[in-house]
């Protein structure tokens, strides 16, 4: 029990729902998201520290005085490398940057997220942007400083890209925090979340998301299996560096960070364009043809100069099942009253998927600085014009295929519904009641019925809808509205059907085309399938 004039603690909130976690009163959250911008920099830098120390004491060095601001300004251009941020050096610029050490400040800035908001009162879910801008603000301040210090006469870090990456970042993954804690707190799920967007949105961001997780899977085991039939020429380049143990764990590290640009460029030749590894090289379903590449040990996986493997076309009709299942999905929350429509949503599906694969591509390629390395990766444009094509044109005739589908499920569920209707209009609504011996029943009598004494029945006190009762019935709404729209579509064909044997009557009536009709034909105006006609006014006489 608290005491008077002190608040109560709060402890952490359950799955159902509960108050927030902060002790005594809430945080201001501006200043609350700058302590956890410089806390998860902080933290950030801590682990990158900690990795070059390991480095730095399995390689040969000299003292560690004269070592230790080359260290420290490394560990600050790995972590700004962790950021995606690219620098300059004098044989040009490194951008090929690995999107795996993407991964360690968006899990910090994740877990901030969440301490920010246990901390600080958000009143609604809508207003989470607010404390991902506390975060992202400060966060991006200290990255741009960041990379002002670790400026050289050899490296030159960019300071805009450091901005704006480390704002983006932060936005992102410090926003996803808050956002998540929230929704723990006031007990919403996810699917409450998509439940609130428009349908047709809501089926477009799921179809371009299953679409391009159905590409990343694909270029994923295409990157394995290349990987694992050249097994051996990677094993024998990791012999020919001879890293040693720490060595080998850091070239492993290093390895696993390349891992999601690997697939992302697998992605690109799964879909045709392929990608270069150097000036006038070319990786594509058409033709091999690189040069010398870095001694890295996952780089085995790329195939031999001349003609593609044949195993890897398979990989090209991954695209096609992506934009196919991608074009059900969209039509499966949202079916279209109108055939003609679903084809051009899956097509649209398609186009945002062709885009969110071109940002990937822009992301994973790069350069690594080399007058014969400066083209390294696939070319964003090419890669998005290609997807948007290939998955839109299967999205959309999954689109249409489903659409018929769902519509005529529709129709026999709403044909069964009013057979039921039926059958239960034809039954006595009210039940034969028997009355007593002692009611007089005759003519001009009046009939009465024995009335029973009315039962008072409990008072139900109004309870808290619980997640799963909502769910529920937010999904019969939406099953509500499926029907509707399938009656609607089918009142609309009927009318179609109605409108076109009624022109074809008044065209068999009328003896042949238009162009056979009298001009002194009395006139029509049709609207809506309904057929009005419009007589002159009688002239007035004028000799009476």
């Amino acid at each position: 029990m608290s005491t008077p004039g002190t608040p109560p603690a709060r402890g952490r909130p359950s799955r159902g729902g509960a108050a927030p976690a902060f002790q005594g009163a809430p945080r201001p959250v501006y200043s609350t998201g700058g302590i956890a911008a410089a806390s998860a920099a902080g933290i950030g830098l801590a682990v990158i520290v900690t990795l070059t120390m390991i480095g730095w004491v399995a390689a040969p060095h000299d003292t560690f005085g004269e070592d230790i601001a080359d260290l420290l300004r490394g560990a600050v251009l790995a972590w700004l490398v962790g950021h995606h941020v690219s620098f300059s050096i004098a044989e040009g610029q490194i951008s090929l940057l690995p999107l795996g050490l993407v991964l360690l400040p968006g899990l910090v800035l994740y877990r901030f997220g969440h301490w920010l908001a246990r901390n600080c009162e958000i009143g609604r879910l809508r207003h989470v942007y607010r404390a991902a801008l506390a975060i992202a603000g400060p966060y991006a301040a200290i990255a741009g400083t960041l990379a002002l210090l670790a400026r050289t006469d050899e490296v030159v870090p960019s300071m805009p890209r450091a901005l704006l990456m480390g704002f983006v970042i932060a936005f992102l993954a410090g926003g996803l925090g808050v956002l998540r804690q929230l929704m723990r707190e006031k007990g919403v799920a996810v699917q409450d979340l998509l439940d609130l967007m428009p349908a047709r949105s809501r089926s477009l961001l799921v179809g371009m998301l299953v679409s391009t997780g159905v590409l990343l899977a694909g270029g994923l085991v295409l990157f394995l299996v290349a990987l694992a039939v050249s097994l051996p020429e990677a094993i024998d380049a990791t012999r020919v560096l001879a890293p040693g143990v720490v060595g080998g764990a850091l070239l492993l590290i290093v390895q696993l960070a390349y891992l999601p640009n690997a697939v992302v460029f697998a992605v690109c030749y799964a879909l045709g364009p392929g990608f270069a590894m150097g000036g006038g090289t070319e990786v594509a379903p058409t033709g091999v043809s690189v040069g010398a590449l870095p001694s890295l040990p996952m780089l085995a996986a790329l195939p031999e100069n001349g003609a593609a493997p044949a195993l890897s076309l398979a990989a090209l009709a991954v695209p096609f099942a992506a934009g196919a299942i991608g074009g059900v999905l969209t039509q499966r929350s949202a079916p279209d009253v109108v055939s003609e429509a679903a084809p051009l949503w899956g097509f649209v599906c398609g186009v945002t998927t062709g885009m969110l694969c071109a940002a990937l591509a822009g992301l994973a390629g790069g350069s690594l600085g080399a007058q014969r390395l400066t083209e390294m990766g696939p070319s964003a444009w090419q890669v998005g014009l290609v997807a948007a094509l290939e998955v839109g044109v299967a999205a959309a005739v999954a689109a249409w295929i489903a659409n018929w589908w769902y519509t005529r499920k529709l129709s026999r569920e709403a044909a069964t519904r009013r057979e039921q209707a039926g059958a239960e209009r034809s039954e006595p609504s009210q039940p034969v009641v028997e009355l007593p011996e002692d009611v007089p029943v005759g003519k001009g009598l009046a009939t009465v019925t024995a009335l029973r004494p009315r039962e008072e029945e409990p008072v139900q006190q109004p309870r808290e809808q619980t997640i799963v009762e909502r769910r529920a019935e937010l999904k019969r709404a939406r099953q509500a509205r499926r029907q509707d729209r399938a009656a609607e579509w089918r009142a609309r064909r009927e009318a179609r059907r109605e409108l076109r044997s009624q022109r074809r009557a008044e065209k068999r009536a009328g003896g042949g085309g238009w162009w056979r009709r009298r001009a002194d034909e009395e006139a029509e105006e049709e609207m809506y399938g309904i057929t009005y006609e419009a007589t002159a006014p009688e002239e007035p006489d004028r000799n009476g």
